[in-house]
């Protein structure tokens, strides 16, 4: 398993940088799906289709490139770039983090509603649960917090944060 920093710098930032969807939010928004999801494991579900450190699963990974990329001719080919031969697969989602952390984004694109500031972990867990594990979702607000908290320290700064 990465650590948070590792991750944040080897995977998360990459991707944002390649997307040109780069921000202090966006990295933290990303590392906190990545800590509820499968804490910083790069797995498939147990029992269940979703793939990679976020969890995303084939017909959600589908449907971005049917509906979103399939207009957006630019940031598609931004995408594809994150992979040996261009050729997006849901499987994909394991192989190549880079590109489990921009679909995970484009998510997250998708949303109308602005990403929370950066610094405001209740805000991202509260965006979190309601644009990406969905109300119906298992997940809770609560839940992102105490695995942030676990994962950076108590009280600890968010990354980017002064301090941090």
């Amino acid at each position: 398993m990465m650590t948070p920093q590792r991750f944040l710098a080897e995977v998360v930032e990459p991707a944002l940088r390649a997307l040109d969807l780069d921000s202090p939010g966006a990295r933290e928004l990303l590392l906190g799906t990545a800590l509820q999801e499968t804490g910083l494991r790069n797995i498939p579900q147990e029992g269940g289709p979703a793939l990679g450190y976020f969890q995303m699963e084939p017909c959600t990974h589908d449907d971005i490139w049917a509906r979103f990329l399939a207009y957006r001719p630019d940031l598609a080919g931004k995408v594809k770039a994150l992979l040996p031969d261009g050729a997006p697969l849901a499987s994909d989602l394991l192989g190549y983090p880079l590109y489990a952390t921009a679909m995970a984004r484009l998510l997250y694109a998708r949303v109308a509603a602005p990403l929370p500031a950066a610094g405001d972990i209740a805000a991202q867990a509260a965006y979190y649960k309601r644009w990406y594990n969905t109300p119906e979702g298992a997940a809770t607000v609560g839940e992102y917090l105490a695995n942030w908290r676990s994962a950076m320290g108590e009280g600890a700064c968010a990354p980017g944060s002064p301090g941090y």
